[in-house]
């Protein structure tokens, strides 16, 4: 079988919410983005580097089958982040998923990975990976127009 399609919509996927989010960030100023609407909440920096460590733990140890330093209880930690540092984390960590799908085989995207207690193929993990991304990206938007108000500037356009 070929997955040319598979891969062609995944990458078009990512790209989009890439390119979302950075609008989305592009609209506020750090103190936005290291806020929170309550204490149960998590900010879009927290967000953010919660998408990365999801990348980290999938995408380069799950698929690329490479080490990473990366400590999944970390990223929900609510640290203050320059607004620089998380446009260059969005556009890297998207960058790189985008990368690994372009180079991957077909018989790579049908290799299997362990996720809690189950084995997935690389293609189902891609494709949880978009829905997931997208819910974040969800919560990005509501946060940013809680911020916004009126001023909020739609991302779809």
């Amino acid at each position: 079988m070929n997955y040319e399609f598979n891969k062609e919509w995944l990458i078009l996927k990512f790209e989009e919410i890439r390119k979302r989010i950075l609008k989305a960030v592009d609209q506020l100023d750090e103190e936005q983005l290291n806020w929170s609407p309550d204490e149960t909440s998590h900010s879009i920096a927290v967000l953010i580097f919660h998408l990365n460590g999801n990348i980290q733990e999938r995408i380069v140890k799950g698929i690329l089958l490479q080490k990473s330093d990366h400590n999944r209880a970390d990223e929900l930690v609510s640290n203050y982040v320059q607004k620089k540092m998380l446009e260059q984390t969005v556009q890297d960590g998207f960058q790189l998923v985008i990368d690994t799908i372009r180079s991957l085989s077909d018989e790579r995207l049908m290799q299997t990975q362990q996720v809690r207690s189950r084995k997935r193929t690389n293609l189902d993990m891609l494709h949880q990976c978009a829905a997931h991304y997208s819910e974040h990206m969800g919560q990005i938007f509501y946060i940013a127009k809680q911020c916004l108000k009126g001023n909020y500037k739609s991302t779809s356009i």
